[in-house]
């Protein structure tokens, strides 16, 4: 997943992302890439701590230097599509895990990427925010963004159209 999020080179071997090669570009260039392409749903959330549910959705919006209407209806937008439009000014530490976990995903989906990558997206959530937070990802696919999701959850891979078994750190025939 590093590999793919531009976070580490591979050892061996070649990455391209979107068509450029990313075994040479400087850490500036990789994190340009990241900013335009890629979305990420870490598992343990990430969240700024002082910062409302909003404010974290409205990161890399922030990031991309647009404007501050632009930002905030955005963001307003992305949570609203999460469920957690009466959430929005609350912090971190007033949210439950599930409601952490959905605002975690929506500041990965708010810039709209090319690719999502989402570390356990449904690990604390219940059945029915699953199932709303799945629904939302196969709609990002549907969209045309390209997400990958590692999870443990056999009912979550159920879902994907491909996936992989990695065992042992070796892919295992599905």
């Amino acid at each position: 997943m590093n590999i793919l999020g531009c976070l580490d080179k591979p050892t061996a071997g070649e990455y391209l992302l979107n068509g450029i090669r990313t075994k040479d570009l400087s850490q500036k260039e990789l994190s340009e890439l990241r900013k335009q392409y890629i979305g990420f749903v870490f598992q343990n959330f990430q969240l700024i701590p002082r910062l409302t549910a909003e404010e974290n959705v409205a990161l890399p919006l922030l990031y991309r230097g647009m404007s501050r209407d632009e930002i905030h209806t955005r963001s307003r937008e992305m949570l609203q599509r999460v469920g957690l439009s009466a959430r929005s000014e609350h912090r971190p530490g007033e949210l439950s895990g599930g409601q952490m976990q959905r605002v975690a995903i929506a500041r990965a989906m708010v810039t709209g990427p090319k690719l999502l990558l989402a570390d356990e997206p449904t690990g604390n959530l219940d059945p029915d925010a699953t199932e709303k937070i799945l629904d939302l990802l196969l709609k990002c696919r549907s969209d045309g963004t390209t997400v990958v999701l590692i999870t443990h959850d056999m009912s979550v891979a159920e879902k994907a159209d491909h996936v992989l078994r990695i065992s042992a750190g070796r892919i295992t025939p599905a």
